[in-house]
């Protein structure tokens, strides 16, 4: 009998030292280059998971050269792997489309979204001085696109699509000189892309008064991009609501992470989402209003979270 109990005893410490080794999850956070905005984002989210959940969920930090490549990794990486990346990447990997034209790999098919990010923002931003207020008014005008960037391909195919490809003078300042190029008059506006409120942005409102362009649904339509509106008071001497263009941005896994990781990480991220956005702005961009831009399935874990917070999804994202 006392071998029995004895027996008993080590059983029962062999469960619980494996339950709490279980109980510890980890997680690869692959997001940007660091010393941008995302990758800042993705180390808040790592100390704001650790500290809602008391260390159960520890999450490194990755950098990355980019979007695509999180996407690619996809296919060597296991169930503790989390990556960001706008939705429409993910479904042009799911139909080996775009940048993965011959790249097609079945495991794309396994990726399965958490929740949104902040989104990448179309920031149009003219002085005081130049005294434009909307698009035509920028005809004649300098503009700063900068280079290599989705904020300046897209910026250039605004142009384009709203007569001014050829009516505005194009600057060749680096945009990480946007804010002292304004000050000094060398231009009239520049145009950046990243979550809101967009720290050149701030800058340039604090120190030069600058007006942030909206689109009209029209022009949003052309643009085939999401609307997003930056509520008044966002940025210096702005009184009213900015409407304009986003890309949206979302954390992915895949089918291979339990469904109770998931749920654990989706249920923790939102829940720290306040306390995030009152050291860090571009959190409360994030809300209930950007899932429905996520035209992603979401993993099953997540799913459950979002049924229990009354957090309606789609079909298609079920």
């Amino acid at each position: 009998m006392k071998k029995l109990i004895g027996f008993g005893i080590a059983t029962g410490l062999a469960a619980l030292l494996a339950t709490g080794v279980s109980a510890e999850t980890r997680i690869t956070y692959k997001s940007a280059k660091s010393g941008s905005s995302y990758y800042q984002m993705g180390v808040e989210i790592a100390e704001a998971l650790k500290k809602k959940t008391d260390g159960d969920i520890v999450v490194t930090v990755e950098e990355s050269q980019g979007s695509v490549q999180n996407v690619m990794e996809v296919r060597a990486r296991g169930a503790d792997y989390v990556f960001t990346t706008p939705p429409a990447l993910v479904s042009s990997a799911q139909k080996a489309a775009g940048p993965f034209d011959g790249k097609g790999d079945p495991k794309f098919e396994d990726i399965r979204a958490l929740f949104p990010i902040p989104s990448l923002t179309m920031h149009f931003v003219m002085s005081d001085k130049s005294g434009v207020t909307d698009f035509a008014g920028m005809e004649g005008k300098t503009i700063l696109l900068g280079k290599g960037s989705f904020g300046a391909s897209e910026g250039e195919k605004y142009l384009d699509l709203f007569g001014l490809k050829d009516k505005v003078n194009l600057s060749e300042v680096e945009l990480s000189n946007a804010v002292p190029a304004l000050q000094n008059g060398q231009i009239d506006g520049f145009v950046t892309a990243g979550s809101w409120p967009a720290p050149n942005v701030i800058e340039a409102a604090a120190s030069t008064g600058v007006t942030v362009l909206s689109l009209s649904d029209e022009q949003i339509a052309e643009t085939k991009r999401s609307k997003i509106v930056i509520p008044a008071g966002t940025y210096a001497g702005q009184d009213s609501d900015i409407t304009t263009t986003s890309l949206p941005v979302a954390a992915f896994t895949t089918s291979q992470m339990s469904d109770d990781a998931a749920y654990e990480l989706t249920k923790a991220f939102w829940e720290s989402k306040a306390a995030m956005a009152e050291t860090s702005p571009w959190w409360k961009g994030v809300d209930q209003s950007l899932m429905g831009n996520v035209a992603v399935k979401f993993h099953p874990g997540a799913i459950r979270y979002y049924k229990e917070a009354g957090m309606e999804l789609t079909a298609d994202q079920m």
